[in-house]
């Protein structure tokens, strides 16, 4: 059973008690990634969790409904938090020089973004991907989103509470160093999958003359593999001749799926008039499976 220190240890505190790692969660205001309004950091030690810290942000930016939504914090929850700026030092003092944990890299993206909006000195830390932990160390479940693992492990979890969600994951952490026997530093070295080849499309099929890229999952993936059994061509990205970007369900972004690259390109090329469609990848198997 893990034994909870106060909220809001200071960074100070560590010093005795330096953690093996730290993990880090953020919530946004809106689309743009440096509109943090709350940050929560939690830190381990020896399998036992050893410090939290968690506080609301004025992102000094707009609220939007669809993300207000997703972690119900409004621009009236924030009046009188400090601004990113403001928390930077001690952010800094947290996460600097350690291990950091974040489920997917948005919130590293989003730490980033934040310094440089705030023209703070970007934080020097050594970042590990708990979807990537997951992925290897739990392989057979559809889905490695956070909810979804702490379902599956029995974590106590209330999914978009920054702090909630920065205490699970580190907890999958733990439990994926159990479950396999790779140590931290084994989680931090091992290499990643090589990508694998896309598969050749059929002669034939509903998605024949298709140039698709998919967005969330590999190129030789399940979705790629349907894709090219139904005619498509799968492309290792989305460029001028990419017809379609398809969004997996096991995709990884969430709610943050068009802060991803590919996502940011084909809506550049769409509003440019290219004929490039983004599909979820329920709605075109569905499509799919009604023409047949």
């Amino acid at each position: 059973m893990l034994s909870l220190n106060p909220v809001n240890t200071p960074p100070t505190a560590l010093a005795s008690d330096a953690p093996d790692f730290v993990v880090v969660d953020v919530e946004t205001a809106c689309s743009r990634v440096s509109s943090i309004c709350q940050i929560g950091i939690v830190g381990f030690k020896g399998g036992q969790e050893v410090f939290a810290y968690e506080t609301l942000v004025d992102p000094r930016d707009e609220f939007s409904p669809f993300n207000v939504g997703i972690h119900g914090i409004t621009a009236r929850h924030v009046v009188g938090a400090p601004s990113y700026g403001e928390i930077h030092e001690a952010v800094d003092a947290y996460l600097s020089g350690r291990i950091t944990v974040a489920h997917s890299w948005f919130d590293k993206g989003a730490l980033g973004a934040a310094c440089r909006v705030s023209e703070r000195p970007a934080i020097e830390t050594r970042w590990l991907d708990s979807v990537s932990v997951a992925k290897r160390a739990w392989p057979q479940l559809p889905s490695h989103r956070l909810n979804v693992l702490a379902s599956f492990l029995g974590i106590e979890h209330r999914h978009h509470d920054a702090l909630s969600d920065a205490r699970a994951a580190g907890i999958v952490i733990l439990r994926a160093i159990e479950s396999t026997g790779v140590d931290l530093e084994g989680w931090m070295t091992k290499p990643q999958r090589v990508r694998g080849k896309a598969p050749a499309p059929a002669a034939s099929g509903p998605l024949s003359g298709a140039r698709l890229a998919v967005l969330g999952e590999a190129r030789d993936g399940p979705l790629a593999q349907w894709a090219a059994q139904a005619g498509a061509r799968v492309v290792s990205t989305v460029g001028m001749t990419t017809t379609m970007l398809v969004i997996a369900s096991a995709q990884p972004y969430g709610r943050w799926v068009d802060a991803s690259p590919l996502h940011r390109k084909a809506q550049e090329l769409r509003d440019a008039g290219r004929p490039i469609e983004i599909v979820t990848e329920e709605a075109l198997r569905a499509r799919i499976a009604k023409s047949a």
